[in-house]
Order: structure tokens, then C-alpha cells, then sequence
């Protein structure tokens, strides 16, 4: 839709721990989770494309090879697709940083991994490049603030302040798409692990009033942050896209098993009169005949921890979701 744009490669964060979406990231890296019949990365892949992005960057650390068997060279995408490989993480400035030889933009197009959002880039570039600052981020209004930290504008746009989440009402949301000059990560050493958001940029915050400014928009977001964030994601996506799919093709569902809201992956067996309601169900497990959960995220047990507040159920390890927060 903007083929005429000129937009810098985009720099996609891959490379974290994932630990809020654990125990599914035992299994896979965030960006790898399949959301609706589509992996996570394939979905934000495939807006970059659309959006007339040619190239990305994926930083890899956690999990990589289960980013990369499904990105490849970003030909099944559309794209031109290169990994930045951070041995220890880096963190969302130390990664950037770590990043630039690969990208040589200014400004640098920085997405997250774990949300969708359809921004506008090209009006986006146009925005950040206007107004002079430094780093530009696009921000909602904050929907569940107890929930997500928020970002605080004056009347020129300028952030003034980062909120904790529960003291958030009123704030917005920085949904994880930003346009970041590339001197605000280039004197930082190479190597280090240093934030963003939570870092250096509360430093400009306070150092040069107006370096970091936000983008209004009123536009949805899907979030895959935790198990249950995850979850609610997959069904709104499988409610509005005629092939949204929360069960994979490869697993071996029997029919007389009843599923509600319940996202099965690939290799999972659910064996006959099994009733799964509001689960999540990963790995190569068998769900026995007549085997009943709600709210539960069931991984292998030879996945579980020592520490996990989880029930060993033979092979399953069946951990509690908390009760639904919100749809957005």
C-alpha cells in the first residue's frame, strides 16, 4: 500500500527471553508462537512487507533457530532478511546498538516482536523527521493501565514522563514501533546491555526536554505478552480472519474431544471425550482420554522446574492461567 515509500530496513526485537509468556518459551522463542494459524514473526513480517518495507534485521538470542526455520532469508515474506546475533542479550538499546552495522539507516525503524499494530509508517517517518526529535514512539491510549506501564505527553507531544503500571490512568501506550535516530544508540558500547525505554531514554527525558516525542493514534493493538494476553490475542484473531485457525493442521485432535477457545500446537494428540476449555496446550503431549482442564497452559513435564507452580500429571505439567483481564 505504499509502494512508493522510502523506509529504512526495520530492525525487529526477537531476541528476549520471553519470560512473562513462559512456560510456552521453553518450547519456542515469543516471536515464534503460532497466533491464529500464523507464527507471530510471519504476522509482523508480513505487515512490515505490506507497510513497503524491504529489508529487516532480527536480533536472535533465545530460542534462534525457532525464529529462523520459519523467516529463512525473508523470501517466503517479501523481504530481505539478515539476524543479529547477540550471545548474551543486549537488551532493547544494546541490541539496536549492537545492530547498526546491519542496518545503516537513519532514522532506524525499530519494531518489537510481541505486538501488532497497524501503523502508518510512511506518515510515521514523515512525523518523526518533522517534529526534530531524536526518538519518535507510537503510542494508544493506555487500555488497561493497571496492566502496562504509560508513557505521559505534554500538549506538544513531548514525553514527559514513564508511569508504573496501577499509577498509569490517563497515560498512553507505546505499542512497540518507534523511529530512533541512530546517533541515540551510536555512542553507547558496543557489547553492553542497556534499555531503552526504561534506560537511556528516560535520560534524554530529563537531559533534553523534546528528544523523545509520541505519535497519537487510535488504532487496535494485539499484545503477546503473557500466557493469557496470548491467548486472548488468538481469539480475537481467529474470530475476525476467515482462516484463523487456533487448532494446528498437525496435530491429532479426535473428534469426539470438545475444544473451547482452546489453542492447540502442532504435534499435540487429544485423545477421545478430552474436554479442553480457555487452555493452551504446547509440545509433543497426549491428552488422555476423558482429560479435563480449564484456565491451563499444559507443556511436556520433563519441561518442569523445580520451582514451577505447576501439577505433574504423568507427562503433562499443567500450570494455572489467571482469569481473563481484558480484550482490546
Amino acid at each position: 500500500m505504499n509502494e512508493g515509500a522510502l523506509l529504512p530496513p526495520a530492525l525487529v526485537l526477537t531476541a528476549g527471553l520471553g519470560t512473562r509468556l513462559d512456560p510456552l518459551t521453553r518450547l519456542v522463542a515469543k516471536a515464534a508462537v503460532p497466533l491464529a494459524g500464523r507464527p507471530l514473526v510471519a504476522r509482523v513480517l508480513d505487515w512490515l512487507r505490506d507497510q513497503g518495507v524491504r529489508e529487516a534485521v532480527l536480533n536472535l538470542h533465545h530460542r534462534p533457530e525457532t525464529v529462523t526455520a520459519i523467516v529463512g532469508d525473508g523470501s517466503p515474506f517479501g523481504l530481505r532478511v539478515r539476524y543479529s546475533w547477540e550471545p548474551v542479550l543486549l537488551g532493547s538499546a544494546g541490541g539496536p546498538r549492537h545492530a547498526l552495522p546491519l542496518l545503516d539507516a537513519d532514522p532506524l525503524l525499530i519494531v518489537n516482536g510481541d505486538t501488532l499494530c497497524d501503523v502508518p509508517l510512511a506518515l510515521f517517518a514523515d512525523a518523526h523527521r518533522r517534529r526534530g526529535a531524536e526518538v519518535t514512539l507510537a503510542l494508544v491510549p493506555n487500555p488497561a493501565p493497571d496492566h502496562y506501564n504509560g508513557v505521559v505527553l505534554d500538549d506538544e507531544d513531548r514525553v514527559v514522563g514513564i508511569r508504573p503500571k496501577g499509577q498509569a490512568e490517563g497515560t498512553w501506550h507505546f505499542v512497540g514501533i518507534q523511529f530512533a535516530n541512530a546517533s541515540v544508540f551510536a555512542g553507547l558500547r558496543d557489547g553492553e546491555r542497556v534499555e531503552s525505554v526504561a534506560g537511556i531514554y528516560r535520560d534524554m527525558i530529563s537531559a533534553r526536554p523534546g528528544s523523545v516525542r509520541g505519535w497519537r493514534l487510535a488504532l487496535p493493538f494485539i499484545d503477546v505478552g503473557t500466557p493469557r494476553d496470548y491467548l486472548e490475542a488468538a481469539l480475537v484473531l481467529a474470530r475476525e480472519e476467515p482462516a484463523g485457525a487456533l487448532v494446528a493442521p498437525t496435530a491429532a485432535v479426535d473428534t469426539r474431544a470438545s475444544l473451547a477457545d482452546t489453542i492447540v500446537w502442532p504435534r499435540v494428540t487429544i485423545e477421545a471425550d478430552a474436554h479442553l476449555e480457555r487452555s493452551i496446550i504446547a509440545g509433543d503431549v497426549r491428552i488422555p482420554r476423558g482429560y479435563t482442564a480449564t484456565n491451563a497452559v499444559i507443556i511436556p513435564a520433563r519441561l518442569a522446574r523445580a520451582d514451577d507452580q505447576a501439577r505433574i500429571d504423568g507427562d503433562l505439567a499443567v500450570f494455572a492461567m489467571p482469569h481473563p483481564r481484558h480484550l482490546h
